[in-house]
């Protein structure tokens, strides 16, 4: 079963309280939702699995990916979707690879949506309207700068999908622009 995004919101609500976990919820969702259309795949189902991705994060984050995948089964979501959010946890909390290109976008852009919020929020504009993918760039190269967010696993996940590191973070940002409002990232603009 695929839920509805009402339905999948609910549940991540559910879970998870903390306003800056559901903006990154957001966040990962908008930029599923771009990929897919990239690829010519469902957005709607590529989004849900960003929606819900950190699902136990807040309650379970000893258990990441863990607790999420028994909490949709028990919630009858479809195995492919389950799959492919413990695929995001690959080499981290998980041993289950990303194979298809949803999971390899969701493994990339979890990260990558990171750097992005961080880097909107000292933007005079707070917003992702005005980020360019220089500003980005140089942002990615400082490793003090987000340091909470592996910039090795959006190298590795780039590679994984065949395209180059500043097409995946252009296309995030635009993705990101494209549901600025929804995701917390319209900023003064």
């Amino acid at each position: 079963m695929r839920p509805t995004r009402d339905e999948a919101w609910a549940l991540l609500c559910r879970y998870t309280e903390t306003e800056a976990l559901r903006r990154h919820a957001l966040q990962v969702e908008a930029a599923m939702r771009h990929f897919a259309t990239l690829f010519a795949e469902d957005p709607e189902a590529w989004g849900l699995v960003g929606l819900c991705h950190d699902l136990d994060y807040e309650r379970f984050p000893e258990q990441h990916c863990v607790m999420t995948k028994r909490i949709l089964t028990e919630e009858g979501w479809d195995d492919a979707d389950i799959r492919a959010i413990m695929a995001h946890g690959w080499g981290m909390v998980t041993d289950v690879e990303p194979q298809t290109n949803r999971e390899k976008v969701l493994y990339t852009v979890d990260e990558l949506t990171g750097i992005i919020n961080a880097s909107c929020l000292l933007r005079p504009s707070r917003s992702v309207h005005d980020l360019t993918l220089k500003s980005l760039r140089k942002k990615f190269k400082d490793a003090r700068f987000a340091a909470g967010c592996n910039r090795e696993v959006i190298i590795r996940g780039a590679q994984m999908l065949g395209m180059e590191l500043d097409t995946v973070m252009a296309e995030t940002i635009a993705g990101l622009q494209a549901r600025a409002a929804i995701c917390g990232l319209q900023g003064n603009l």
